[in-house]
C-alpha cells in the first residue's frame, strides 16, 4: 500500500515541478534593473529594465512597456540560447519520463508485471533526474550572468545593476519538486524484497518399505513424483539398502 502512495505521490510532484519550468519560459522578468526613485532624490522617477529570454525591455512610471523582441538568432546572445536549450531538453526528457512513469504505476495495470513496472519506474527516474539536471544547468548559467553584471555594476556605477527575478526562483522550486519525486520513484522501484528465483519443486511419492523396514523404524521411502516407474523402483531399492545399512 505505502509503495502506490509513494509512486502517485510521486508522479504528482514531478508534474507539478515540470509545470513550474514550463510556465518559466513563457513569463517576464527573469532579471530586473531599477533606475530612480531612491530616497533622497531631487526627482522621483522610476522606470525598470527587465529581460526574458524572448525579449528586452522598459518599463517607465506611467505603467508604459517598450519591448524589442530577439528577432534574429545570430543577434542573441550564446548563453541565451544555451538556455533555451537546456530548459526545453529538461522539458522533452520529462514528458517521456511522465508518460513512463504513468504506464509502470502499480495502480494502472499496464506495464505488466512487477518486475517490469519496477523496471520502467527506473527508467522514469533516470530521465527525470537527468531532465532536472538540464533546467538546474540553465537556472544557473543565467544566474551567473545575473550576478556577474550586478558585480560589474558595483566596479562601474554607469552600468545597470539587474537582479534575480521571480522566474528563476520559480524554476529552482519546481527542480526541487522534481528531484524529490524522482527520488520517491527510485526508492520505491530498487526495493529489495523481490523473491529471488528459486528453481521449481518437484514434489516427492513416499511409500512405505516392506515389513522388515517397518519393524526397523516405520521408514519413509521417497522418490520425485516426475520419475518413470522403473526409475522410481530402482531409487526406492538403494533407499532401502541405505535403511538397511
Amino acid at each position: 500500500m505505502w509503495r502506490r502512495v509513494a509512486q502517485i505521490l510521486g508522479l504528482l510532484l514531478c508534474i507539478l515541478g515540470w509545470v513550474f519550468v514550463g510556465c518559466t519560459l513563457a513569463m517576464d522578468h527573469w532579471r530586473v534593473a531599477q533606475l530612480g526613485g531612491q530616497g533622497g532624490s531631487s526627482v522621483v522617477v522610476t522606470a525598470w529594465y527587465w529581460s526574458d529570454l524572448w525579449k528586452d525591455c522598459y518599463e517607465d512610471s506611467t505603467a508604459v512597456v517598450n519591448c524589442v523582441d530577439f528577432r534574429l538568432t545570430w543577434t542573441v546572445k550564446s548563453y541565451i540560447h544555451a538556455v533555451r536549450g537546456l530548459l526545453v531538453i529538461g522539458l522533452c526528457l520529462g514528458l517521456i519520463g511522465t508518460v513512463l512513469t504513468f504506464f509502470g504505476l502499480e495502480c494502472t495495470n499496464i506495464g505488466g508485471d512487477r518486475r517490469s513496472n519496477d523496471r520502467m519506474l527506473g527508467t522514469a527516474s533516470a530521465l527525470h533526474l537527468v531532465g532536472c539536471v538540464s533546467d538546474l544547468a540553465a537556472y544557473c548559467l543565467y544566474i551567473n550572468r545575473v550576478a556577474a553584471a550586478f558585480l560589474h555594476s558595483k566596479a562601474d556605477p554607469s552600468k545597470l545593476s539587474y537582479e534575480i527575478g521571480p522566474p528563476l526562483y520559480l524554476g529552482l522550486v519546481g527542480s526541487f519538486l522534481i528531484l524529490l519525486g524522482s527520488t520517491l520513484h527510485c526508492a520505491t522501484a530498487c526495493r529489495v524484497n523481490h523473491p529471488k528465483s528459486r528453481p521449481p519443486m518437484v514434489p516427492f511419492i513416499c511409500e512405505r518399505g516392506d515389513e522388515k523396514e517397518v519393524l526397523r523404524g516405520h521408514k519413509l521411502i521417497c522418490a520425485p513424483s516426475n520419475v518413470s516407474n522403473d526409475s522410481r523402483n530402482i531409487f526406492t531399492y538403494k533407499m532401502a539398502s541405505v535403511v538397511t545399512v
